[in-house]
């Protein structure tokens, strides 16, 4: 029995279930794309001013966390937002972030696949005053990542709204880039709700126009597109962008609230995977997978449904805080054994959020040390003057 915090500041009486998943390999193959898409933690001993300069990760945890994906069949998303690029952690540690993730992930039994983050941070804004400066920076991570081995996703860069830049300079820029990459890439569509730099995207506040711009860059360089990533929150949005696509783009989910419906698809047109949330319920998305692979929808259903309330907790308002209830599960789940990162983000959320996410991620099965969960919930509780 746990005495929880409550948004109406009282304490209310919880007894876990203790009904989880056991985090598993599926037993089938996989019919949709999966990457999960997964954070850093610092070394408590090592980290110094945490608010400032690069932070000291903990690499055996880090790495740890997405061995415990890789386990359960996910892809990974490395060095994304989730990694908080951009909010604590530099290019330097994001590269060197993708290159031991490389080396971990080529000699891992699953040959997981891995997709990295290329972005234009390694410069000051003041140093991305033109297109071609803008350029220069993602050809520079472009080819890091390709130099390790990992797969491109071309990152939405602030950049690009700081300079006021119009369709035709997105169109210009990404047909370049589009252009270098030896393989095909992963385009990125995040919205101002996790970054709220990054309003404008596209050259345009119309969400229409918008997609009009990216479908004409993807037909312009089809063979060099894999699929498209979006994180609009807006299920309508990227069902009518989907069915726009041409044959063979995928387009990759990152809507944390309507994962479930997307991914399985209107028995014309389905999402595929890249998502913050699968980091979160590895367990039930694994699972919920391999169903959907076997044609059992009733299952598939019954394993995400419960997901989705616990999803609108980890990303509401402010959603780019969303990763420190990501990094709490893990711990939770002793995929980690501490809940400690970069720029002390684990402090962005307040006791009332983490003690709701554990109750969610208890009723979704997530739980699947519960001794342990209930162990170090009652330690941050502690910590929170909740005894």
């Amino acid at each position: 029995m746990l005495n929880l915090p409550t948004y109406e500041n009282t304490l209310e009486a919880y007894s876990p279930t203790g009904d989880a998943l056991t985090p598993r390999a599926p037993r089938t193959a996989l019919t949709r794309t999966a990457f999960a898409a997964a954070h850093v933690v610092s070394d408590p001993l090592a980290e110094r001013d945490p608010w400032e300069g690069s932070p000291a990760v903990d690499w055996e945890n880090t790495l740890r966390f997405r061995h415990w994906l890789w386990d359960q069949g996910l892809g990974l998303a490395e060095a994304m937002d989730t990694a908080q690029r951009g909010m604590g952690v530099d290019w330097p540690t994001a590269k060197e972030l993708i290159e031991r993730t490389m080396r971990e992930a080529k000699a891992h039994p699953m040959k997981p696949r891995v997709a990295c983050g290329a972005g234009t941070d390694q410069k000051a804004p003041e140093e991305l005053a033109t297109l071609r400066d803008i350029r220069a920076a993602y050809c520079e991570q472009m080819e890091a990542i390709e130099a390790a081995g990992g797969q491109i996703i071309l990152m939405a860069s602030r950049a690009f709204p700081a300079i006021g830049a119009g369709a035709d300079d997105y169109a210009e820029t990404y047909g370049a880039l589009l252009e270098q990459a030896s393989s095909p890439v992963v385009l990125h569509w995040l919205g101002d709700m996790f970054d709220p730099a990054l309003k404008g995207y596209w050259g345009s506040d119309d969400v229409d126009a918008a997609s009009d711009l990216v479908l004409q860059i993807i037909n312009a360089n089809r063979s060099k597109v894999d699929g498209i990533k979006i994180s609009l929150l807006d299920q309508a949005h990227e069902e009518g962008f989907r069915a726009r696509l041409p044959e063979g783009v995928r387009l990759y989910t990152g809507d944390d609230f309507n994962y479930a419906p997307l991914i399985e698809g209107d028995g014309t047109h389905h999402s595929h995977a890249l998502l913050g949330a699968f980091a979160a319920i590895a367990p039930v998305a694994s699972q919920a997978l391999e169903a959907l692979a076997e044609n059992d929808l009733e299952t598939y259903r019954a394993l995400f449904a419960p997901t989705v309330p616990l999803s609108r907790e980890l990303f509401k308002a402010p959603t780019r805080f969303y990763k420190a209830g990501i990094a709490f599960l893990a711990w939770l789940n002793d995929a980690q054994n501490h809940f400690i990162m970069p720029a002390g983000f684990q402090s962005s959320r307040e006791i009332a959020h983490y003690a709701e996410v554990f109750r969610l991620a208890d009723k979704a099965r997530l739980l699947s040390k519960p001794d342990i969960a209930v162990e170090r919930m009652r330690l941050l509780l502690k910590l929170h003057g909740v005894g």
